[in-house]
């Protein structure tokens, strides 16, 4: 072993000292102990590859994505996996794509529908709009809060060119019903997978049933790299799209600090460029740079080797709340798996029923007062948010089920982090909060 292997692999003991010391987990108070809805969960291996990646001072992608890459491909179950710097810039990236001319009769151009729900998260829609395309917004069904499919064949007109929909807070939609309704349209469909790593629909996993999938690897989401994001597809030519739109726009697929990968560097003739100009000084989009760093890429490689610890924490998690609230059901409306599901949940959605003596802003500022982090449904009614009131959209129906998730919906934590404590403290809050104790 060299010396500097030697020197690298005692930096790599010493981070685990330092970890056992500054990050001991301190016992539960209830009342002055905080209780996040959300949160990274890690270890000394996450800061060991961290660290490790930081000593390569390889400070773009490099060996650390290559190898996360790969290895999420395969356990998602996707032909290919590309990172990206957010799950925001992956709904960007799948939109802006499909908008390649390169897609012939099926390229996205301005004017065209993208069929979608206004109860979610803007990211999910603001792609729609940034490229010059109209969200159509169809409701969601109440328990599930993913989209109400009996409403696709109306949102359809002759400009309808896409859907992109969000596994609500983990729960698949019904994600087989919705590739058949794009099959027979000839669609493209997007599944925003942000909040709903390893779940699965009719024991498949959502991100495989449509063109493109997006995730999110925030510290709230399943697996983190603090910042970062992933685009997966089974396609080669979407995939690409992908990559290009990624990288700049270039047409070049080099790897960053690679040149000449397909052996004819100097030799194209594209647009109206000299014959011969440089493949990796050629653009074929109108791109970005989303990459990640390898440091980032370095964590979710530790992250990912935890995930189904993670899913299994987050299953338990639910169901022990959704037991311990089952006698405040006349006031409250649990959350309900869609049939055929088996949600890896990213929080736990609680509605406040009709006629109910208390509503959901006294619950969740009650919560707060007893230290108990919550979060409403996003952006409620997307539609009604002062970003949107000058876009341009179609409305299917009166969304009314989108506004009562607006005005009744709020959701608490289900995440790793959270101990067995801080679960009996937030039913004995809610026990409290609506008089039942």
């Amino acid at each position: 072993m060299s010396q500097a292997a030697e020197i690298r692999d005692q930096i790599r003991g010493l981070v685990s000292e330092y970890y056992k010391e500054e990050f001991v987990t301190k016992a539960f108070v209830p009342g002055i102990s905080h209780v996040p809805v959300s949160g990274r969960v890690f270890g000394a291996e996450d800061i060991q590859s961290l660290v490790d990646s930081s000593l390569d001072f390889w400070l773009t992608t490099g060996r650390f994505a290559d190898l996360f890459e790969n290895q999420f491909a395969k356990r998602v179950g996707l032909r290919k996996a590309l990172l990206v710097n957010s799950g925001s810039s992956a709904n960007l990236l799948a939109i802006t794509a499909l908008t390649s001319p390169t897609l012939k009769d099926r390229q996205l151009k301005p004017g065209d529908e993208v069929i979608t729900v206004a109860a979610g998260f803007p990211t999910t829609v603001n792609p729609i709009l940034q490229n010059g395309l109209i969200p159509v917004f169809v409701d969601v069904e109440p328990r599930t809060y993913n989209v109400n499919i009996s409403q696709l064949e109306d949102a359809f007109s002759e400009k309808t060119r896409a859907l992109i929909f969000a596994h609500t807070l983990g729960n698949p939609f019904q994600a087989t019903e919705v590739a058949a309704f794009a099959q027979r349209h000839n669609l493209w469909l997007i599944e925003d997978c942000c909040d709903a790593l390893g779940s699965t629909y009719h024991e498949q996993n959502t991100g495989t049933f449509g063109d493109i999938a997006t995730f999110s690897f925030y510290p709230a989401h399943h697996i983190t790299m603090g910042e970062g994001g992933c685009v997966g597809t089974q396609s080669p030519a979407l995939a690409k799209l992908l990559e290009s739109f990624r990288d700049w726009g270039r047409d070049c697929w080099c790897p960053p600090g690679k040149d000449n990968t397909c052996g004819k560097r100097y030799s194209w003739h594209l647009g109206d460029l000299p014959c011969g100009y440089d493949h990796k000084y050629t653009y074929s989009h109108i791109g970005y740079n989303l990459k990640v760093t390898d440091m980032q890429a370095a964590i979710g490689v530790t992250q990912l080797a935890k995930l189904d610890q993670f899913i299994l924490a987050r299953k338990q998690n639910f169901a022990y709340l959704h037991q311990s609230l089952q006698d405040l059901q006349d006031r409250l409306i649990l959350p309900k798996a869609t049939p055929e599901s088996e949600p890896s949940w990213f929080g736990f959605p609680i509605s406040i029923r009709s006629g109910a003596d208390v509503t959901r802003d006294q619950i969740v500022r009650q919560l707060t007062e007893y230290n108990i982090g919550s979060r409403l449904l996003f952006g409620g009614n997307l539609v009604r948010q002062p970003a949107y009131k000058h876009s341009k959209f179609r409305i299917i129906g009166d969304l009314a089920n989108t506004d009562s998730v607006m005005n009744n919906v709020f959701w608490v934590g289900v995440f790793p982090g959270l101990q067995p404590e801080m679960l009996d403290y937030i039913s004995d809050c809610l026990h409290s909060i609506l008089g039942e104790q």
